[in-house]
């Protein structure tokens, strides 16, 4: 999977691109990680499967480390530096993949809350997967109203964004007409979805199920 260091607003951003060979107008998908200042990575488990997981759907998938995390500059900016970190990825991810039809944004835990926050400002993004949204520690009221249908999912074991608040996100969520928020929950599973049998993969399968699902209607 191809390297890349491609101009963020603060300096350069290190990626990993991975293209769909001989599709120019494949879906393209950028995937965001979860708290830099918590370990968080483009390496991380959830968002490394997350991104495969896309890459065998047929999109063009494109993941980054946020400002001041591996060998990218900048310092942590408390997620306003961030979200101007994932809108550059795009453009970029947009400017080599001017064919694509569809654009997906799918973010873990810190990066489900930048991720959330980067559908309200590119219209273009026509769905989302947000992996165990910390709705405890964020504010999503921006999210009035949530612009593109899409899946959130959580483990009924989570304990650093408990299953209560994700539900409460949910249930608002669903109250905005004209969208359709779809929720999944994996039992059993934490925060990091830690064993790869019981909750990894199940909950990588559903991400799947949902997204294949979406693709379909939308090609009908």
């Amino acid at each position: 999977m191809p390297e890349l260091i491609f101009p963020g607003p603060e300096g350069r951003l290190e990626g990993r691109y991975h293209p769909q060979p001989g599709k120019p107008d494949a879906p393209i998908a950028i995937v965001l990680h979860p708290h830099p200042q918590y370990g968080g990575t483009m390496n991380n488990r959830v968002v490394y499967n997350l991104h495969y997981a896309f890459h065998k759907m047929g999109f063009t998938v494109m993941r980054f480390n946020f400002r001041g995390v591996g060998r990218s500059q900048g310092e942590f900016d408390q997620g306003v530096g961030e979200l101007s970190d994932a809108a550059s990825a795009l453009d970029y991810l947009q400017a080599m993949n001017p064919n694509s039809k569809h654009c997906w944004v799918a973010g873990f835990s810190f990066g489900a809350w930048i991720g959330m926050q980067l559908l309200m400002r590119r219209p273009e993004i026509t769905g989302f997967i947000s992996v165990s949204p910390p709705a405890n520690m964020y504010d999503f009221s921006f999210l009035a109203p949530c612009p593109n249908s899409g899946l959130i999912i959580n483990g009924t074991a989570d304990r650093v964004a408990p299953p209560k608040d994700t539900n409460t996100l949910v249930a608002k969520l669903r109250e905005q007409k004209g969208i359709t928020i779809s929720h999944e929950e994996i039992d059993g599973a934490d925060h990091f979805f830690r064993d790869d049998e019981a909750h990894m993969k199940p909950m990588i399968d559903k991400v799947q199920t949902y997204v294949r699902r979406r693709l379909t209607e939308t090609t009908r």
